[in-house]
């Protein structure tokens, strides 16, 4: 029998439970696939703890991104064929060993990728390319300003704004993260355990601030995200791994500067069969011609999630993590 990681109630890690799960066959427009290899991302801890709603209700399977080989097609699927490999990214579902998903939410993995980089990859890989190409259109010459850098869309989304031609500013919380962070495309890094990162984008830009502001931290970060950003700036709220931004006044952005304001969500800019197509393919092409690396940089048993979710949330963790079956 398959097995599979539920949470019954919310809590810690604890919560997550290592039980058998029967994937079942594929109905009309689905797939059955067996697993090879399982993203994980902090949005797992917030179905986890319930700061996100399940989609349907609980218990929950958590993980939103993987990789895996079809097993079985459901009536009227096409495109796919038993035995391709594919991936995808979803809200929920993926911390177990089969599955059955919408065929529409798959694409193909492309030779020159492996299961283990596919299943890193698309949740924040898309993430980082609506991010660049759509939410706020980076250009040579932007100047970008990205925190947690050294997290799994930091590394990826730092080489590919350089790639971009923007001169790219990332914070993080210790030095060995900062190494890790130039290393991945990042021009200048900012430590803010020991420094103001407000002060130092002043600093770094000549007073001339950023174009955008990428913050998946919240509440640690806010305010001070918006005083990093010159006039007209874009502030980009993605994620909340510090907690939720508190409720501010809307005539705060016209005092910053007549700033633009958004909270986005990759799901929504990838609901569209032809969205999901477009933002995959732009990922696979500058992984494929060598404009971004993706490096796993540790690397779990499915049945020891629990432990990867303790190290993701005491920041033990850096880049990319994978749960392998």
């Amino acid at each position: 029998m398959p097995k599979a990681l539920r949470v019954h109630a919310h809590g810690g890690p604890e919560a997550l439970v290592y039980e058998e799960a029967e994937a079942g066959r594929p109905g009309a427009g689905q797939v059955l696939i067996r697993h090879t290899a399982i993203g994980l991302n902090f949005i797992d801890v917030y179905f986890r703890t319930g700061l996100y709603p399940a989609p349907n209700g609980m218990p929950v399977i958590p993980g939103g991104e993987a990789a895996g080989v079809v097993l079985e097609l459901g009536e009227g699927v096409e495109g796919l064929e038993v035995g391709d490999r594919v991936a995808y990214a979803v809200p929920t579902g993926a911390y177990c060993e089969e599955r059955v998903i919408a065929a529409d939410r798959l694409v193909k993995v492309p030779d020159g990728i492996s299961d283990e980089q596919a299943a890193a990859m698309m949740l924040k890989g898309m993430t980082a390319e609506y991010l660049l190409l759509r939410t706020f259109r980076v250009k040579a010459g932007d100047t970008v300003l990205y925190h947690a850098a050294a997290g799994g869309v930091g590394l990826i989304l730092g080489q590919w704004a350089r790639h971009l031609g923007a001169t790219v500013i990332g914070t993080v919380g210790s030095d060995e993260k900062g190494e890790l962070a130039r290393a991945h495309g990042f021009d200048h890094v900012i430590n803010y355990r020991d420094q103001d990162f407000v002060a130092e984008v002043a600093r770094i830009t000549g007073g001339q601030k950023c174009d955008v502001v990428y913050d998946s931290v919240g509440n640690d970060t806010f305010p001070g995200s918006l005083d990093c950003l010159r006039p007209l700036g874009t502030f980009v709220s993605f994620g909340q791994s510090s907690g939720p931004i508190p409720p501010f006044s809307i005539s705060l952005l016209a005092q910053k500067g007549s700033l633009y304001a958004t909270r986005p969500t990759l799901f929504a800019y990838n609901a569209k069969r032809e969205d999901l197509v477009r933002s995959a393919e732009a990922l696979f092409d500058v992984v494929l011609n060598g404009a971004v690396e993706i490096r796993i940089n540790q690397r779990y048993a499915l049945r020891d999630a629990a432990q990867a979710h303790a190290d993701l949330e005491g920041r033990k963790t850096t880049g990319t993590t994978v749960l392998i079956p």
